[in-house]
C-alpha cells in the first residue's frame, strides 16, 4: 500500500512509518514538527519509498498520487504540549481530522484515527471497555485534548455514515518506548530522565493512581492490524496490566540503579485516577494483544535515554555513575541518527504553508 501518515515525525508516527516501510509499503509522512523531532525520521529520508511533506494538516492535507490508506496521528499528546498549544490542539483534532478524512474520501482509502484513552476522562467505570462513554470535564484545562479527540471520533463516524468512508478508530492507552522526549511531561519519560540525572522523581497525588503501560512496538502492531482490517471499532489498544504510579517509580529506580528520592506534589486538575483498558475486542477481532513485558520495555527505553546524555542535560559520566550495569546503554530497538535542530525544510521534504499544530501522539 501507499499510506499517508499525519504526525509521522512524532513518537508513535515515526515507529508506524518504519513498520510500514519494513513490510514493503510506501509512506507519505506529513508533519510540521511543532512537537516532534525531525531526527525521528531523518534516517528514512534516503528510502525511495518514503516521502516527507512538512505541512500543517490543520490547514490542508494534499498528497500527490494515489494513497490506499490514511493514518491520522497528528496532534500534540503530552500535557505540557497541549496546555501550551490549546488552540492548535483543538484545530488539529477538528479541522485536521476533517482534512485527513477528505483525503481518504477522495482516494477511496482506508482511514484510521489515532484516538486516545483520554476520551474516557477520569472514568467512573473501571476497567474501561469501548462501550463506556466517559467522564470528561468539557471546560477544564485538559479538555482541549480530550474534547478534540472526542470530536475527531464523532466526525470520523459521521464520514463513515454520510460518505461510506472505510474508517477505523483506535483508542490508545499510555504508550512508551524509544523516541519519547526526555522532558515531555509523561510519567515514563519523566521518571527515567529524573532517575538517570539524579533528580527527585516527581509523583503527583499519593501515587496510588493507576496507568497501563504499553510498549511502542506492541502498540504499532495494533495500529497496523487495524489499518489492514475493514473494522470500524472503536478498539482499545493498550496493555491491560495495571500499575500504580508509585510502583512504576520503584521499578525505574531499581532498573537504573538511581539513588534519586521520590517527591510528592498535588494532583493536577482532572488528572484521571484509574486507567486500564479492556482489550477483548482487539483480541477477538484484530487478533492483537501486547507481548512485551514492562521490564523489557523499560530496559530498552532506559537504554535509549541513557545513550543520549546531552538531551538529558548531563554528561555521559554522570549517567554512567547513576546507572545499573544490567541496563546496556547501546541496546535500542532501532539505530537512530543523533538529534539535530529542525531545519526550516528538511532535505527531501516538500514545503507547505506554515502552521502550528500536529506531530506527536
Amino acid at each position: 500500500m501507499r499510506v499517508a501518515v499525519t504526525g509521522g515525525g512524532g513518537f508513535l508516527g515515526s515507529h508506524l512509518c518504519e513498520a510500514l516501510l519494513r513490510r514493503g509499503d510506501s509512506v507519505v509522512c506529513l508533519d510540521n514538527f511543532s512537537t516532534s523531532d525531525p531526527a525521528n525520521i531523518a534516517h528514512l529520508l534516503s528510502n525511495p519509498s518514503f516521502e516527507l511533506q512538512q505541512t500543517d494538516v490543520s490547514v490542508s492535507v494534499e498528497v500527490t498520487g494515489h494513497v490506499e490508506a490514511v493514518a491520522h496521528l497528528a496532534s500534540p499528546a503530552s500535557p505540557p504540549d497541549y496546555l501550551r498549544q490549546p488552540l492548535e490542539t483543538l484545530a488539529v483534532g477538528s479541522r485536521g481530522t476533517e482534512n485527513a478524512l477528505r483525503l481518504a474520501r477522495r482516494h477511496g482509502a482506508r482511514f484510521v484515527l489515532a484516538s486516545t484513552s483520554e476520551i474516557y476522562g477520569d472514568p467512573l467505570v473501571h476497567p474501561q471497555d469501548e462501550t463506556y462513554w466517559g467522564n470528561v470535564n468539557p471546560i477544564g484545562p485538559r479538555s482541549v485534548y480530550d474534547e478534540s479527540k472526542r470530536y475527531a471520533e464523532a466526525v470520523t463516524a459521521a464520514y463513515h455514515r454520510a460518505y461510506h468512508v472505510n474508517v477505523g478508530i483506535a483508542r490508545i492507552f499510555n504508550t512508551y518506548g524509544p523516541r519519547m522526549r526526555p522532558h515531555d511531561g509523561r510519567v515514563v519519560s519523566s521518571f527515567i530522565t529524573q532517575a538517570l540525572t539524579g533528580e527527585p522523581l516527581t509523583v503527583y497525588g499519593d501515587g496510588k493512581q493507576t496507568r497501563s503501560f504499553c510498549f511502542v512496538d506492541d502498540l504499532v502492531r495494533g495500529l497496523v492490524a487495524l489499518l489492514d482490517s475493514s473494522e470500524m471499532g472503536p478498539f482499545n489498544l493498550g496493555n491491560p496490566a495495571e500499575r500504580t504510579v508509585s510502583e512504576l517509580a520503584e521499578i525505574v529506580l531499581e532498573m537504573t540503579g538511581s539513588a534519586s528520592e521520590v517527591q510528592y506534589h498535588p494532583l493536577p486538575e482532572d488528572d484521571p485516577v484509574r486507567r486500564r483498558p479492556v482489550i477483548t475486542r482487539a483480541r477477538e477481532v484484530l487478533g492483537w494483544e501486547p507481548e512485551v513485558d514492562v521490564t523489557e520495555g523499560l530496559r530498552l527505553t532506559i537504554a535509549y535515554f541513557g545513550a543520549r546524555p546531552a538531551e538529558l542535560g548531563v554528561s555521559a559520566a554522570a549517567i554512567r555513575g547513576n546507572q545499573d550495569e544490567t541496563v546496556p546503554l547501546t541496546s535500542v530497538v532501532t539505530p537512530l541518527v543523533a538529534p539535530s535542530p529542525a531545519p526550516e525544510v528538511l532535505p527531501g521534504a516538500v514545503a507547505a504553508a506554515p502552521g502550528s499544530s500536529v506531530a506527536d501522539v
